[in-house]
């Protein structure tokens, strides 16, 4: 066999994250003994509640460890469905709702059933890491709608109609969005579902992060605006972040029955259902309620807050205060290195560990995660403080 047929067409599309490159070399380095400060996690640093954690537990103990329906047991289905209606606005039945093996799972089905090879996906930029990447996996075209700081990195319609064609066959909207926590109102929600109605245009709206969102602002679904764009919207979230539960691989997707039953067709083929045992913890979860949430949402707000004061005094970062989830997108254009350059020169040099802005489609900026502790905000960014007044 010729070694360049050893891998499929579609795989040598794809590139290597430099997130996780980056923060493999951290790992690396806090092993080998190097006080490495971490602002590169992608999620929270609390850990999981132990309410939760007995649940597992009671389901390990009781024997409740083998095979289930493939698209979720039927009382995390409900529940989903109850919360949905409760906190969005979002009414659903369970034949409606998949659960898969994390909100990435979830959103991967969703480009999978609905894009075909001609078709286009729309993604703005900045951009989570694997949007791309799962396009072009199903062999259909990913194409980036360039956002400006100066509107908080949203979408604008006169951008998004510039990119629609005929072959336009999907937008995807992440709000509170990775990696610049911008979040939309509902003004700006209402005038794009307006645009996605007049062109057929699927939407794929990732709210993963719909419990970090700070200074009383309001999230909101955009399935829930009205029929039209209820009956074109697939809605993923999961219980990663609002309850620290990214190792339990529990995410789930709400959407029109005819998609939902494709969805589950392809789950069925490859992953089949999620781990049981985890579940079971995701349905404690959803039927605790939101204290956990809310406190750890004040918690990252408080860091928050800390980070941008620090922020504020390094005239070399520009930056807008994020809205949403637990990251500030920095621009770092005044320092004239690629954003590759300068994380891998400040873990080597100054022992603090951030992602590069090119894994979300901007070279120029660089990504600060604030998902650690105040005494680790603080040393971290005066340690790039002093680095970049070294450069």
């Amino acid at each position: 066999m010729r070694i360049d047929r050893r891998l499929t067409g579609r795989l040598k599309k794809v590139n290597p994250s430099s997130t996780l490159a980056i923060t493999s070399k951290a790992k690396k380095l806090k092993s080998e003994g190097r006080d490495i400060v971490n602002f590169a996690a992608g999620e929270p640093d609390f850990d999981t509640p132990d309410f939760i954690k007995a649940a597992a537990i009671d389901a390990i103990k009781s024997g409740f460890t083998k095979y289930t329906p493939t698209t979720g047991i039927p009382e995390l289905k409900q529940s989903i469905c109850e919360k949905l209606k409760k906190e969005n606005g979002l009414v659903y039945q369970p034949n409606q709702i998949v659960v898969s093996c994390g909100a990435k799972h979830s959103i991967f089905n969703a480009i999978f059933t609905l894009a075909d090879s001609q078709d286009e996906v729309l993604i703005p930029s900045p951009y989570w890491v694997s949007y791309p990447e799962m396009v072009t996996l199903a062999e259909a075209k990913p194409f980036f709608i360039k956002t400006s700081p100066e509107n908080n990195f949203k979408l604008t319609v006169e951008d998004l109609e510039r990119q629609i064609s005929a072959n336009t066959k999907i937008l995807i909207l992440n709000s509170p969005a990775n990696p610049t926590g911008s979040v939309y109102n509902r003004k700006e929600l209402e005038a794009i579902a307006k645009i996605c109605l007049a062109h057929k245009i699927f939407l794929i709206s990732d709210e993963i992060y719909e419990k970090l969102i700070y200074d009383n602002i309001k999230h909101i679904s955009i399935a829930g605006l009205n029929k039209d764009i209820y009956n074109l919207t697939l809605t993923v979230n999961g219980l990663s972040k609002a309850f620290s539960m990214t190792g339990w691989r529990v995410g789930y997707l709400a959407g029109p029955p005819d998609i939902v039953e494709a969805i589950s067709k392809l789950q069925d083929h490859t992953t089949s259902c999620p781990s049981s045992i985890s579940q079971k913890a995701a349905l404690a979860a959803l039927n605790a309620g939101d204290e956990f949430s809310e406190n750890m949402r004040r918690e990252f707000q408080k860091r928050r807050d800390l980070a941008i004061k620090k922020l504020e005094n390094i005239k070399e970062l520009k930056f807008i205060v994020p809205q949403g989830a637990f990251y500030i997108f920095c621009d770092i254009s005044k320092t004239q290195l690629d954003s590759i350059t300068f994380a891998s020169r400040l873990l080597d040099e100054a022992m603090v560990a951030l992602i590069p802005g090119e894994s979300f489609g901007r070279d120029d900026y660089i990504r600060i995660s604030f998902a650690t502790g105040i005494e680790q905000i603080e040393k971290g960014l005066d340690r790039i403080n002093n680095w970049i007044k070294n450069l």
